[in-house]
């Protein structure tokens, strides 16, 4: 009687399959990313908006800073 009451299961030794956790969880992974774009971007203007800009080259021939050009019209 005690056999009949035993259900004929397959034995599942080593065979459970593991849930991997992910690293983020999905409901912020998109906030994770844009905050991480956001500050590559500032951290490249950052970069950009510091350097020492080269000084500026000779006027075009025929300029004379010194004159300023009126306007007649007035």
């Amino acid at each position: 009687m005690a056999k009949n009451n035993q259900k004929n299961k397959p034995r599942q030794i080593g065979k459970t399959k593991v849930e991997k956790k992910p690293l983020i969880d999905p409901k912020y992974k998109n906030t994770f990313w844009t905050i991480v774009i956001l500050v590559v971007l500032a951290i490249f203007f950052i970069i950009n908006n510091t350097k020492n800009e080269p000084d500026e080259g000779p006027y075009p021939p025929g300029y004379h800073p010194t004159e300023m050009q009126s306007n007649p019209s007035r």
